[in-house]
């Protein structure tokens, strides 16, 4: 009998305007692929770019917060796996995961460290150097851990991210699972891929929702842009995103050769026609995927250490990493001339995917992790202390004042 599958979404998934989309539908396809029925389940409302899970045979299922339905539906529905899509939605729903089906591994998708990110960000606006000490002492941080420890395993997507939750916090290793972005490599070849001549001009991508994106594209139109544009004065610039602030629209210049795009159907084909990809990121978390899509299309990147952060190991970079704005715009230009240079970066970029996102690779390591969790669930709680301590105290409070909210609810309808 095959085994179900519940994921409970913070959003619906929007892989064609978010990475977290598309890490969302990555899951949902390794998920499919080992079999499993799966049930896909929000409380958000679905917009114009939300995926179609009818049509990739996952079922769609609206839900409330704060409501007892939940636990009606999470009962006959009997999951044998439950992912919880960011640490949000595990605070409103672990609880009664746990009580409701309770023998269902259960399983946080953190997308990236929420804590860290918001750390990063006051650090910059700010205008001070960020510090691991300013992550573990954010409000945030004591939620997130604690989401971490309530599940069975966290699915981790930054090598940066293990490794401080390691080091600093002494998380232990059984409950992470260092799951990137995946990659079918056998689709990317080198005489698939653009070569330089059959590119021009350089490219950003990002989200208008996400701060640190609209952030990039400042620092591009007031500090990279007008460096690069001295040395190449025909070249241009094509921002592309979903969601871009009226901040952002109003940059277009095309004088300047500074194009505000807006969103794109198709990411790969926008890449691959660029030369350069830049992405001047100086707060955030977790790993890009607006980097990862530059490797995978064969597109050479100029970013920042916070934008490389966790993608790339040992290895070298697919271009340049760069945080002074002189040296970034100069190693933009250097790549963007430069044929031989630009060449040898294309060819990193598929090493770092055949090495580290090897689709077959990190499906089965996750198989395996989800596998053994299934047929070893009591001993590997009974291990957990700590978590089976903040399910007594800790979800207890959520758990009674999601009641009271319910109760309270049922009296002004």
């Amino acid at each position: 009998m095959p085994k179900k599958l519940l994921v409970i979404g913070y959003v619906w998934p929007e892989p064609s305007t978010t990475a977290a989309g598309c890490r969302m539908q990555q899951l949902l396809d390794a998920f499919s692929t080992f079999g499993y029925h799966i049930t896909f389940a929000s409380t958000a409302r679905k917009t114009g770019y939300s995926l179609d899970l009818e049509q990739m045979g996952v079922k769609e299922v609206g839900i409330q917060l704060n409501h007892s339905s939940f636990d009606e539906f999470v009962t006959q529905l009997s999951p044998d796996v439950v992912v919880f899509d960011r640490f949000m939605i595990e605070e409103q729903f672990g609880w009664r995961v746990a009580e409701f089906a309770p023998n269902a591994v259960r399983i946080l998708n953190t997308e990236d460290l929420h804590a860290l990110r918001g750390a990063r960000e006051e650090a910059h606006k700010k205008h001070r150097q960020f510090q691991v000490k300013d992550w573990i002492n954010h409000s945030m941080t004591i939620r997130e851990v604690a989401s971490i420890y309530r599940c069975d395993l966290s699915l981790m997507i930054s090598t940066y991210e293990i490794r401080v939750l390691q080091q600093e916090l002494h998380i232990p290793a059984e409950l992470l699972l260092h799951l990137p972005f995946i990659v079918d490599v056998s689709l990317i070849t080198e005489e698939n891929l653009i070569p330089f001549e059959g590119r021009k001009n350089f490219v950003c991508i990002g989200n208008g929702k996400h701060p640190p994106n609209v952030d990039s594209i400042k620092v591009l139109k007031n500090e990279i842009w007008p460096l690069i544009r001295k040395q190449l004065l025909d070249a241009e610039i094509h921002i592309y995103g979903a969601y871009l602030p009226q901040q952002v629209n109003e940059m277009h210049d095309p004088k300047t050769g500074f194009y505000i795009n807006g969103w794109a159907k198709n990411i790969d084909t926008v890449l691959e026609d660029a030369k350069v990809l830049l992405a001047p990121i100086q707060f955030g978390a977790g790993i890009k995927g607006k980097l990862l899509d530059a490797m995978r299309t064969g597109t050479p990147s100029v970013t920042t250490s916070i934008g490389a952060e966790g993608m790339y190991d040992q290895l070298d970079w697919n271009g340049t990493i760069a945080n002074d704005w002189n040296r970034f715009s100069q190693a933009a230009v250097k790549l963007y001339q430069n044929q031989k240079l630009w060449g040898m970066a294309q060819n990193q970029g598929l090493k770092l995917i055949n090495h580290l996102y090897d689709k077959t690779v990190l499906e089965a390591q996750l198989r395996n992790r989800v596998n053994h969790l299934c047929h070893n669930l009591k001993a590997h709680r009974q291990h957990n202390f700590i978590g089976k301590l903040l399910h007594h105290q800790t979800m207890a409070g959520t758990k009674y004042m999601a009641k009271w909210i319910e109760e309270k609810n049922r009296g002004i309808s």
